[in-house]
């Protein structure tokens, strides 16, 4: 895989409201948390990679010095605490780096990735983090907090290779019976490109044990349920982000310059998840559809 010098990369997930449906609100004031850095160092060691390649299907046979795949950095830079520094919905508990933000729900909301330069397996990559934006607002579901964290990423040779901007949301209570699940029994897509995949509990497990990702709502069906109002375990955003760039740098035959990923609804567990695109002018669009309906979608360019 080789990457242009000046690779833009942009990924966006909507959770599930809309900017027009915002309007500023809450009246905490975040603003000395804006600025605050932290900085973590990890080697793209191929294992963990090779994990999860395997665990969608594949061969899984990267060694030290091949180019690392789409996303997987991702995989790396855990942040690992002790029982007492998780939160009730397994993540790390607030107050550390991120703000003290009092709702009870959080989700990795989206983000846009610049890539400057390749990263490859078994290099020595450090991570910068910087918090740019922390905004409250109100909408049509309750109070919400966006918060935008920086990553500056760098191998071993000091150069820049990835600059991302992640947007975090935190959200209130879910009322009871508000997710629905999808159609298990809906026809499959037609697209240029498909194929179908199954998220059972298995792969989720993986996933969130190779990003050390906690959040319960993955693997804790009680706790999803009961706690976050969802009808089975939810499919994470980030791992059909990294389904679909994949789909579109095998299908395009080229390196991507820019994505663009959006999260309509959320997918689950237990019901088929068709990976589909297209191709388009200078790209590709690409989806996720459960149920007869969009899960995520998105757009590349090579």
């Amino acid at each position: 895989m080789h990457y242009p010098s000046s690779l833009a990369f942009a990924w966006r997930w909507r959770y599930f409201v809309e900017p027009s449906e915002w309007s500023v609100g809450m009246s905490e004031d975040y603003s000395a948390w804006v600025g605050r850095t932290e900085e973590s160092t990890d080697v793209l060691e191929p294992a963990r990679s090779n994990a999860l390649l395997v665990a969608l299907g594949g061969e899984g046979a990267g060694v030290t010095g091949d180019p690392l795949p789409w996303l997987h950095h991702w995989l790396y830079f855990w942040d690992v605490r002790s029982p007492e520094g998780l939160g009730v919905d397994g993540h790390p508990a607030r107050g550390g780096f991120l703000p003290n933000v009092a709702l009870p729900r959080r989700m990795w909301a989206g983000g846009r990735l610049a890539f400057h330069a390749p990263l490859v397996l078994g290099e020595t990559v450090t991570k910068v983090s910087k918090i740019v934006k922390v905004e409250a607002k109100s909408g049509k579901t309750g109070d919400l907090v966006f918060v935008t964290v920086e990553h500056s990423l760098t191998g071993h040779s000091g150069a820049l290779a990835i600059v991302e901007e992640q947007d975090l949301v935190y959200r209130g209570a879910a009322a009871p019976g508000s997710v629905l699940l999808p159609d298990a029994a809906a026809a499959a897509p037609e697209a240029a490109w498909h194929y179908e995949l199954q998220p059972d509990t298995v792969l989720l497990f993986r996933y969130s044990a190779l990003t050390m990702n906690g959040h319960r709502i993955h693997y804790d069906l009680p706790y999803a349920v009961d706690e976050e109002a969802y009808p089975a375990l939810v499919v994470h955003g980030p791992l059909q982000a990294t389904i679909l760039a994949a789909q579109a740098a095998k299908n395009l035959g080229k390196p991507l310059k820019t994505f663009d990923f959006r999260g309509r609804s959320p997918a689950f567990a237990g019901i088929a998840l068709h990976v589909t695109g297209e191709p388009a002018e200078g790209g590709a669009t690409l989806a996720t559809v459960q149920g007869g309906s969009e899960r995520t979608t998105a757009s590349a360019t090579v």
